[in-house]
């Protein structure tokens, strides 16, 4: 049976996400969270209506009434759950491929949910008579009643909320590609952006339920690289599947990241005198020249475990203003309860009209990133204490940075990956320990024969 990762629940769709299982998540998320009103909202994918109709079914069954605000991004649904102070739920598989898809559940407020709740969720669910042990599902079963009232004003609350929180033509002039990833910000990204005052080309944003993040998006942004140089554009910002992450272009077609997206955030913020306690909260995964980029403006960085969600606790616990992950999930948490990719793009295009300066020179500026790679393996089941397994050969591979570099092997917490990151002083050196160390985990765990394997590598 799923259970909750760093970003809810995600898999298969039909077949491990089965509309079973959607709905008797709802009967459980309504008995820790409370009846009354909720929300849901979904991106585009094809599975998505039968989810969210088996998930209000469960609703329904533990005394809650389900509103759906239909496609909107999850900032969106979390700007929503906030106003009005009722829990929501979002159909979503984020930066996935179509064919998965996931369940976030947000509280009344519009924050994602702590480790207790999840856990009590997941208890109440072991506690319902199902059978779900790998079922097989096709839409249409459960999940055939209506969803409930749909809430007309949907989007457009959080679009006027959004323009409301910059100066009037704050873009005007600015030239922009968009990339909606085929996904829930395709249609509301371009809306604000024009709103105010951009210049704004939009690409892939015509979904058809299984072009969500198909080469493009905050995962793949070399389309959008190609054609803001193409258009002449100032910037592009690519969105994930749900938009809740933004990765960045400049007018080079370089890819901007997360990392240095949030540090020039922080810069910006600790010009205008809102960086509480001159202090970022960023993951593991933080580029370690991010970390020193920040210690010589002065700038404390707070680490947290990977996965947004932390990086949210951790400023809630300190009352901090600025988060975010390398990923593109950026956390203004004065202005949003949850990562708003939008929101972060924008304000990166009004701090590029502030400067009169390029994208590509505030980017260069903030930071010298060293070289990193990522060796994704995947393996039969999950290791969620991976590092202690090989800690051995993990300090053996650090001794060998010589102070110049680092390593961090973890388990996904939304895929059977084990996930071997490591930065070092040079490309070759960076990649030959990552290398070195996937196959130490090929060769203790047993890959399975035909399994793909993913390598990223950042510049």
């Amino acid at each position: 049976m799923l259970r909750f990762g760093t970003d809810g629940v995600r898999g298969r769709a039909f077949t491990e996400l089965t509309t079973t299982y959607a709905e008797r998540l709802g009967r459980a998320a309504a008995s820790v969270l409370g009846g009354g009103d909720w929300l849901i909202g979904r991106d585009t994918r094809e599975s998505g209506p039968a989810l969210q109709q088996a998930f209000a079914s469960g609703l329904r069954a533990g005394g809650a009434s389900p509103r759906s605000v239909g496609v909107a991004p999850t900032p969106a649904l979390a700007h929503l759950s906030a106003e009005r102070r009722v829990p929501a739920a979002m159909i979503t598989a984020s930066h996935n491929p179509w064919h998965d898809n996931g369940i976030k559940i947000f509280a009344a407020g519009g924050t994602k949910l702590p480790d207790d709740v999840e856990r009590a969720i997941e208890a109440a669910l072991d506690r319902l008579d199902d059978d779900l042990d790998r079922e097989r599902d096709v839409p249409g079963g459960v999940g055939a009643a209506p969803v409930g009232v749909v809430d007309e004003l949907g989007c457009d609350t959080y679009v006027a909320a959004l323009v409301a929180r910059f100066p009037d033509a704050a873009l005007s002039g600015l030239r922009i590609v968009l990339d909606g990833a085929n996904g829930a910000m395709s249609v509301v990204a371009p809306q604000v952006a024009r709103a105010l005052g951009a210049d704004v080309v939009v690409i892939h944003a015509d979904p058809d339920g299984r072009n969500i993040n198909d080469r493009c998006g905050a995962t793949a942004p070399e389309t959008l690289a190609a054609r803001v140089v193409a258009e002449g554009a100032a910037l592009g910002l690519a969105f994930d599947g749900d938009g809740d992450r933004v990765i960045a272009v400049d007018h080079r077609g370089r890819i901007v990241d997360g990392d240095r997206l949030i540090g020039l955030a922080a810069r910006q913020l600790r010009e205008s005198g809102e960086l509480v306690d001159d202090t970022v909260v960023v993951t593991v995964m933080t580029n370690l020249g991010f970390r020193r980029a920040m210690a010589d403006a002065g700038i404390r960085v707070l680490e947290t475990a990977v996965g947004d969600r932390y990086v949210l606790e951790a400023l809630d616990a300190g009352g901090y203003a600025l988060g975010g992950e390398q990923s593109g999930h950026i956390i203004y948490r004065r202005l949003a309860t949850t990562g708003d990719g939008l929101l972060a793009g924008l304000r990166l295009a009004e701090h590029v009209v502030h400067r009169g300066r390029p994208l590509a020179e505030l980017a260069d500026a903030v930071m010298t990133s060293y070289p990193q790679v990522l060796v994704n393996v995947t393996v039969a089941e999950r290791h969620p204490r991976i590092a202690d397994e090989l800690a051995a050969e993990i300090a053996a591979a650090e001794a060998g940075l010589a102070g110049e570099g680092r390593i961090l092997v973890r388990a996904s917490g939304t895929e059977p990956l084990v996930r071997v990151m490591v930065e070092a002083a040079t490309s070759e050196l960076a990649q030959a320990t990552a290398d070195g160390l996937a196959q130490v985990v090929r060769d203790r765990f047993g890959v399975r024969t035909g399994d793909l394997e993913g390598i990223l590598r950042e510049p």
